[in-house]
């Protein structure tokens, strides 16, 4: 077995490897890969290795890590936050000790960058998983024996909605919805280092970064001041989000909603559940009919619309000295 740093030649035979496994639940794209390995500031290349069969030359595991650089401590995130995004071994040459010397090198990388916590996956907003998938249990077993501990759950949730089926924009209290434009920035963004000054309000910024034009945000105003969002993707976005990754799973085309915030001094007037029904409008306007919520807790509250349970995840964690 050869081990060698990754690099952007390595991420098509990445590709390959991961779809042998995971394509019938989680089908991988090269863009993907793409802009949440190399595109992202936050990859960390000392800690990112790829091992290849020495006859073949076959790459048949790899890991990737991620470290918080320093600009992102002025949104709330530490800088010895770390990531391991990804560790996957080929299912064929599995218990040979490739996933233990990955780790090894991911975590040994990590730390001399400075991380004394490592969370599996839940890598900012560049991440392929906000922890393991549910039904890796193996996955899960191996790095509890390795001393990972288990936090919490998150879920994606799903709703298809009927052709012809309409959701109208909600009547609500003094307040209005609309799509934002390219004109919204600077208020959009003022709103979000105000009310939401940590990871949303970093991931925003990065979004107008990648050119961006507002059309992924559903805006809630109260006299001419914007006082809520709700993110809304679909296959025109700039950027691949979580909620809509593993889209190729359906024929038809997927949409996604969330996060959503709102002002805190506007809270008890049921505008959290009432811009997630705007943004169910706005998308079943540009004809998407299935829509998935990601990464939330929150199972009862979505429920409310139809929404239900897809796909589960762990979320796990580790502190380094």
């Amino acid at each position: 077995m050869n081990f060698e740093r990754m690099e952007e030649k390595h991420l098509s035979e990445m590709l390959m490897l991961w779809n042998k496994e995971l394509a019938a639940s989680f089908p991988m794209r090269l863009r993907l890969l793409q802009q949440n390995i190399v595109e992202d500031r936050n990859w960390l290349r000392e800690g990112s290795w790829v091992v290849s069969d020495a006859e073949t030359g076959r790459v048949i595991g790899f890991v990737v890590s991620k470290i918080a650089r320093e600009e992102s401590e002025r949104f709330g995130i530490r800088p010895d936050m770390g990531w391991i995004q990804v560790l996957f071994v080929d299912p064929d040459t599995r218990r040979l000790g490739i996933g233990s010397d990955l780790l090894f090198r991911a975590e040994a990388a990590l730390r001399n960058a400075g991380a004394r916590r490592i969370l599996l996956g839940n890598d900012l907003h560049s991440r392929l998983f906000p922890g393991v998938p549910d039904e890796l249990t193996e996955a899960k077993r191996w790095f509890e024996k390795r001393a990972y501990l288990f936090s919490e759950q998150a879920h994606d949730l799903l709703n298809a909605y009927h052709e012809g089926e309409e959701v109208g924009l909600p009547d609500v209290a003094e307040a209005t919805f609309r799509v934002a434009k390219p004109s919204d920035q600077e208020a959009l963004t003022a709103f979000m280092h105000r009310c939401f000054p940590g990871t949303w309000d970093y991931q925003h910024r990065d979004y107008w970064k990648r050119g961006g034009t507002g059309r992924e945000f559903v805006l809630l105003e109260r006299e001419g001041a914007i006082i809520g969002f709700c993110r809304i993707n679909d296959a025109q976005s700039p950027l691949l989000a979580q909620n809509i990754y593993w889209s190729a799973l359906f024929q038809d085309e997927l949409g996604g909603i969330g996060p959503l915030g709102i002002d805190e001094s506007f809270r008890g007037y049921k505008y959290g559940i009432s811009i997630v029904q705007a943004a169910v409008h706005y998308l079943l306007e540009r004809g998407i009919r299935r829509m998935v919520i990601d990464t939330t807790p929150f199972i009862a509250f979505y429920g409310k619309l139809g929404y239900t349970r897809w796909k589960s995840y762990a979320k796990y964690e580790k502190y380094i000295d």
